[in-house]
């Protein structure tokens, strides 16, 4: 048996039929839903993580055959195994571009979330970031929401800049995913220096999405939290 079967079969040992019914509720896989067929085997995202430690050793082209799976959490997995293998390779352009070029299978929230910035805001680090505005301007919801998380790595070391310029392009994103994952991201911000999310909620939290807005200012004290939801900042 290939370690790719070993892989899956791993997977399989953790698979729960009755929190895959769950999961396929809450990840929206009703058709016209956001994730729409995809299938899952009920493993949790640990399992997941444990499974890809295990086979951290997989060859890039294994990688990419699992990435292109139907079932959710083994693109999960290939998705884990590309970080691993973007964090320890010389070749992360390679990795980078290969992850970029296949954003049809990153194609559910949390796979965006656990690896966009691990990957593509870490490379973007030291270089130009126009293709994160190019994202932003996608038709593909995924890869408008991989440009805004992407930018984690850069807030993690107080970089607000481009976080701040994507919310502002994606403030009035028409999906409400986009408005989580802005208000996500503002959140992170205020965190790091609360004064650059003041600015920037003072410019527009009365156009603000509800969605968006109650995400950012959810650790501000109540008495605050409700001044802004009243628009009587």
């Amino acid at each position: 048996m290939s370690k790719l079967s070993k892989l899956k079969a791993d997977l399989r040992r953790h698979a729960s039929p009755e929190k895959a019914k769950l999961l396929q509720g809450f990840f929206k896989t009703g058709p016209g839903q956001y994730g729409e067929g995809d299938i899952f085997l009920g493993v949790t995202v640990p399992n997941s993580r444990a499974v890809a430690k295990k086979y951290h050793d997989l060859s890039f082209d294994e990688i990419k055959a699992l990435l292109q799976s139907k079932i959710h959490e083994e693109r999960l997995t290939a998705l884990l195994l590309l970080v691993h293998l973007y964090q320890t390779t010389e070749n992360k352009k390679q990795i980078y571009d290969y992850y970029l070029a296949h954003t049809r299978y990153v194609n559910n929230w949390d796979l965006v979330d656990l690896t966009a910035h691990k990957i593509v805001g870490a490379h973007l680090e030291d270089k130009p970031r126009d293709i994160l505005y190019k994202l932003a301007k996608s038709d593909l919801l995924w890869e408008r929401r991989i440009s805004i998380i992407s930018t984690f790595h850069f807030t993690n070391k107080k970089d607000f800049k481009d976080a701040i310029a994507l919310a502002e392009v994606l403030l009035h994103d028409k999906h409400d995913l986009m408005h989580k994952a802005v208000g996500w991201v503002l959140r992170e911000i205020g965190k790091k220096d609360i004064e650059v999310l003041k600015t920037f909620l003072k410019k527009h939290y009365k156009e603000m999405p509800r969605t968006a807005l109650r995400y950012a200012i959810e650790k501000f004290p109540e008495e605050k939290r409700q001044a802004y939801l009243r628009g009587k900042i």
